[in-house]
């Protein structure tokens, strides 16, 4: 009687209403017959056996997703890594290597436009002219920090101020800088200081990072206007957030070939005339522009890059790439050394872009994209220029790509937006994570780099601008080194938890053990000084940006794998942008002269405590094709950190095993049997 009923429940019997074809969001194809409600038919003895049905329209006829599942693609075509890129010769190619050449020239330009402000709005030692530089009224010391949103495995140095306002006689001037006590942490003075202090109508600048002239003293942006620096500094960041947000969807939806050329025009347009600013406001502007395209050469190139590789060689070649952005930060002092002049060097940053205009003769769509797309006449076209190229014969075609090529040419293009994702299991889930995980490590390295130069009074080589700009950039060189080793032996996912728990205990020991060292200096007895306690703090500050710049950068490079090709850029964009929402803390803490800055700390230390356990339910990409559809993300489930025993059930479900649990919970509600090998959690036993 229970099976009569769930049969006339499956055909849309009267009174009763169809079973759902699926649970909590959609299913892969493959899963759909697993997930069927459960039918019965007599059995030789009499008895009922147990078997799927297909599922039914409430209209009495076949399910539409059964039509969908007929009319898929080749399988052939779709399996892009183990087909299509070997007919192509992996990266063995000649045409091949030279694509990949290509993503990495830029590399550089784009490491010189984003360590540009550290230069361009360095905030520099000012005094009333006339007056002479004894008599220096305020100083700052600015230091370079930040994070590499190009490309995902670096952090670029953003200026921010350590001490934004000091009064004349709390701070050491060139003849007394050598003194014997150490003066405190500056403070901000009260209005009235500050009235006396910035009553001038013209000043005189001492520029530490190379320039005669930058932004700063061109338009006088101190005193009462020195809050318009860091609107200026939020320009680029903001610019970035949305162009990663704007053109990651425009890049899913017509291609990576034309948001990149369109955002290399569009950046040397913005990009030269920022050069001709007449004021601040005009300046702010033009880089929120510049900025805007800029993302779209780097999200771009990103998602290329990774889509021309096999799976073994894709961390290489991202890591490549993000060793010649950081050589644009070496050159970066040099360059503006050079330079002299603000504009001259702005100037100078943006016209290498010129050369990238030939791009839109040499540089092809992704071929992957296409395919994955469901553009089989395009990607046809794209296959013989590969062949062409690289001088291969057609024929020898062993799978049978071209043959099955020519069979879907009639196929209409099927793409995909970002916001598909929302109705996946564990798609969404994987992004989000990695989102989260981004958005803290780009966030807490501003509090250790804020936290290392807050000793810079104490620590004479931290006041030098060089040296604290190149100790800054080879941390995040060891940084990359370090990436390289871990993940060739843990892998992404072991690679993201390890560092991330060392930024978690630089974070939590900076907070905890230093106060408690700070508590037992304060007595005579205890041997201990103010100078152990900065020792720490420098030690865990260093270590905490080391790991922090790793995890943010590793971040990047995993959305990248575990995003489907039809929706990746789409996908990296939301991690990138995540990642200036962290870098974009760093001004605004600078804004509200380093107020709430413990309490930043905080937020972030407590964040990295939740990633630790999010970074668990990732699944591992490495040696993994790359998801090209929606359905295949799916298929990237966690799996343990260490593998299980044999004969050991796993804990967890497996791609192959996944089942919809609501027919097996109702087959033994009805008292029905389960078919045999099967186990409470629709998983065959070991």
């Amino acid at each position: 009687m229970a099976i009569d009923r769930r049969r006339e429940a499956a055909g849309g019997g009267p009174g009763r209403q169809p079973a759902p074809a699926e649970e909590n969001g959609s299913l892969p194809p493959g899963d759909a017959a697993a997930s069927a409600p459960l039918g019965g038919r007599a059995g030789p003895g009499g008895g009922a056996e147990i078997q799927p049905l297909p599922p039914l329209h409430p209209g009495g006829g076949p399910h539409p997703s059964c039509c969908s599942a007929a009319a898929a693609p080749s399988l052939l075509l779709l399996d892009y890594d183990g087909s299509v890129l070997p007919f192509l010769g992996g990266l063995g190619g000649g045409y091949q290597k030279t694509l990949v050449l290509l993503t990495w020239i830029p590399a550089l330009f784009i490491g010189f436009s984003q360590f540009s402000d550290s230069f361009l709005l360095d905030q520099p030692n000012f005094w009333c002219r006339g007056a002479g530089k004894g008599t220096e009224l305020a100083g700052v010391t600015t230091t370079g920090r930040g994070g590499d949103m190009g490309n995902w495995t670096i952090l670029p140095t953003t200026p921010f101020s350590t001490a934004p306002w000091e009064a004349a006689g709390n701070r050491s001037n060139s003849s007394g800088a050598d003194g014997g006590d150490t003066p405190p942490l500056p403070s901000p003075p009260d209005k009235g200081d500050n009235a006396s202090n910035c009553d001038c109508h013209a000043w005189d600048y001492g520029i530490r990072a190379g320039l005669v002239q930058n932004v700063v003293s061109k338009w006088d942006l101190v005193c009462d206007n020195a809050w318009k620096v860091h609107i200026a500094k939020f320009s680029l960041l903001v610019g970035l957030i949305f162009g990663y947000l704007i053109t990651g969807c425009i890049a899913d939806w017509v291609g990576r070939r034309p948001v990149l050329l369109f955002s290399i025009i569009f950046i040397l347009i913005f990009g030269l005339t920022v050069a001709l600013s007449v004021n601040v406001t005009m300046f702010s502007t033009l880089r929120f522009f510049e900025g805007f395209c800029l993302a779209g050469i780097i999200l771009t190139l990103y998602a290329l890059r990774i889509e021309l590789c096999p799976p073994g060689k894709r961390f290489m070649i991202t890591m490549v790439a993000s060793f010649v952005a950081m050589a644009g930060q070496f050159l970066m002092p040099g360059l503006a050394a050079l330079c002299r002049n603000w504009q001259v060097l702005q100037a100078l940053i943006i016209c290498p872009f010129l050369l990238m205009l030939l791009y839109w003769s040499i540089f092809p769509e992704s071929l992957r994209w296409l395919m994955a797309t469901q553009q089989f006449e395009s990607a046809k076209r794209l296959i013989l220029h590969f062949t062409q190229k690289n001088r291969m014969n057609p024929e020898g075609d062993i799978k049978g790509v071209m043959p099955e090529l020519e069979k879907e040419l009639s196929r209409r293009p099927k793409k995909v937006c970002i916001v598909k994702v929302v109705g996946t299991r564990n798609l969404w889930k994987n992004i989000v994570v990695l989102c989260v995980n981004s958005l803290t490590g780009y966030g807490i390295h501003h509090c250790f780099a804020r936290s290392m130069m807050g000793h810079e009074v104490k620590v004479p080589l931290l006041e030098n601008f060089y040296a604290d700009y190149y100790t800054t950039a080879s941390i995040a060189l060891v940084s990359c080194l370090a990436m390289c080793v871990v993940v060739r032996f843990l892998g992404r996912r072991g690679g993201l938890l390890l560092f991330m728990i060392l930024t978690a205990l630089a974070s939590l020991l900076q907070l905890g053990l230093l106060n408690l060292i700070g508590k037992y200096s304060q007595h005579p007895d205890s041997g201990m000084s103010d100078s152990v306690k900065d020792k720490f703090s420098i030690a865990f500050s260093i270590v905490g940006m080391f790991a922090s710049h790793a995890v943010g950068s590793l971040s990047v490079f995993f959305c990248a794998e575990i995003t489907p090709t039809v929706i990746r850029c789409g996908g990296l964009g939301l991690v990138l942008a995540s990642a200036g929402f962290g870098m974009l803390t760093a001004p605004i803490i600078e804004l509200h002269n380093q107020k709430g800055y413990f309490l930043h700390h905080i937020i972030f230390a407590c964040c990295t405590l939740i990633c630790i356990i999010c970074i668990l339910l990732l699944p591992e990409s490495r040696d993994q094709n790359l998801p090209e559809n929606i359905s295949n993300g799916e298929h990237y489930t966690r799996q343990p950190l260490l593998p299980h025993k044999k004969g050991e059930q796993p804990l967890l479900l497996t791609n192959a095993e996944l089942k919809d649990y609501s027919g097996l919970h109702d087959a033994a509600a009805a008292g029905d049997t389960l078919p045999e090998g099967a186990t409470a959690n629709g998983m065959k036993a070991m």
